[in-house]
């Protein structure tokens, strides 16, 4: 049993044989939108003009800088129509300072002999009339998104002084008619490649910390089962297998070990096991059910979810196994842990008045708040620089993503036409190359 099903409609708990396919990398073709609402407590005005020669290209960069920029919350993004000019370009900044902005990107796409395209930008601030740097990317027509991240993640650091995610990605589940499907997508959702299809529930997908593996569970086999996926190949590994559920994997920091909800004896319990597979072992003795592991980010630690109060609470214990300690204690029915790489900040899924919500911990000083006015929220996964959350919800109907700063006065849709979305975990900070 995991308490995270008790959400679920009834099918996701069916579990019948069926073969599963594996799929190539293919584009989804039913596109993201991203609908951004709300107001930041600060935001950074910023101009971002168009870009010399976008309009001949694939791909619009420069809007998709600007929505990267505005969906972190951290930004609002001036007019600008009418204004194209490239990096070598020097801009008037009495002009944007009378228009409000505090910087301004631009740059060019320029079409290469070999089919690629040569993406440049530069970054101004106009308050101080200094240039802020920028840098250029050769990319295939594939990777104008790409390099389009890139420069959002560097604007994002040179005036924020944090890590930019826009180049980072989420993985998702799809649930239509008798088909499921887990997908790789950009930190927008667009871009979006299909990683594996099955009739029966794929559910629970966790990245690994390189970024290179999901692990997830899989019903194919009458029973829930662990398997983990190499990205890029596409290869699998069955990890967990054993009699009884298994289910709920999460990585260790180093990427060595998963913990994982096994029933093996009877009652869920919380193991741990190698990520190359082999015998788990016991993390606690437990007369009541313990599931959804998540490790604390300086490994120490695992957070999970237990009835051993009497009804569903976050727990935590060290990660090698132990005696475990009482975590929320706000509200009667609390599951669904995430913990923020920079440790400070707890999210999980609370049920208020009979409803499921959104709510963030501040774990040094225990205060929780609840940051979402959705009914039926789900699978929390915080962005690897900590600022922003993923997570699953119902509108009008329709399983949906969400984005929402950790205030909750942000938030960004991410809407598709095919089929319902959830579960979904936002992966590493990846490494660059041109």
């Amino acid at each position: 049993m995991m308490f995270r099903l008790l959400q679920r409609p009834i099918d996701t708990l069916r579990i019948v044989w069926a073969g599963l396919l594996l799929i190539a990398a293919l584009p989804v073709y039913a596109q993201f939108r991203v609908d951004v609402a709300g107001i930041g407590m600060k935001q950074l005005p910023i101009a971002v003009a168009t870009f010399r020669g976008e309009d001949g290209a694939p791909q619009k960069i420069s809007a998709i800088v600007q929505a990267d920029l505005e969906r972190s919350g951290q930004f609002r993004a001036l007019d600008t129509e009418g204004s194209v000019f490239d990096e070598l370009a020097r801009p008037d900044v009495t002009l944007w300072r009378q228009k409000g902005a505090d910087s301004l990107a631009s740059g060019s796409v320029t079409r290469l002999v070999d089919g690629r395209y040569d993406v440049r930008f530069r970054l101004w601030d106009v308050v101080k009339n200094q240039d802020l740097g920028g840098q250029s990317y050769a990319v295939t027509q594939g990777d104008l998104r790409l390099a389009a991240h890139r420069i959002a993640d560097f604007i994002f650091e040179k005036l924020t002084g944090e890590k930019g995610v826009f180049s980072t990605r989420i993985a998702y589940v799809t649930k239509m008619p008798q088909r499921y499907q887990l997908w790789v997508a950009d930190a927008d959702g667009e871009n979006a490649q299909s990683a594996l299809a099955s009739p029966e529930p794929i559910i629970s997908p966790a990245w690994s910390p390189n970024g290179s593996q999901l692990a997830y569970v899989s019903f194919e086999s009458r029973k829930p089962v662990v398997y983990t996926h190499d990205v890029a190949t596409g290869k699998r590994r069955l990890i967990a297998n054993f009699r009884g559920s298994n289910s709920a994997p999460a990585w260790s920091p180093d990427g060595n070990t998963l913990a994982v909800t096994l029933s093996r004896t009877g009652g869920s319990q919380l193991y741990a096991i190698a990520a190359s597979g082999g015998e788990p072992r016991r993390l606690a003795e437990s007369g009541s059910i313990d599931t959804e592991p998540v490790y604390s980010a300086d490994g120490k630690y695992i957070y999970f979810v237990s009835d051993r109060g009497g009804a569903p609470q976050i727990y935590r214990m060290p990660a090698l196994g132990g005696n475990a300690e009482r975590v929320t204690f706000t509200g009667s029915y609390n599951i669904s842990p995430a913990l923020s790489p920079d440790g400070r900040w707890l999210a999980y899924i609370s049920r208020v008045s009979g409803v499921f919500k959104l709510h963030v911990m501040d774990l040094a000083a225990g205060s929780v708040s609840a940051i979402t006015d959705t009914a039926a929220d789900e699978s929390p996964s915080f962005a690897p620089n900590s600022r922003l959350i993923v997570y699953a919800t119902q509108q009008q109907g329709h399983e949906v993503l969400m984005t929402t700063t950790l205030d909750g006065k942000l938030k960004a849709r991410l809407t598709s036409q095919n089929g319902n979305i959830r579960e979904p975990d936002w992966g590493p900070f990846q490494k660059q190359s041109n």
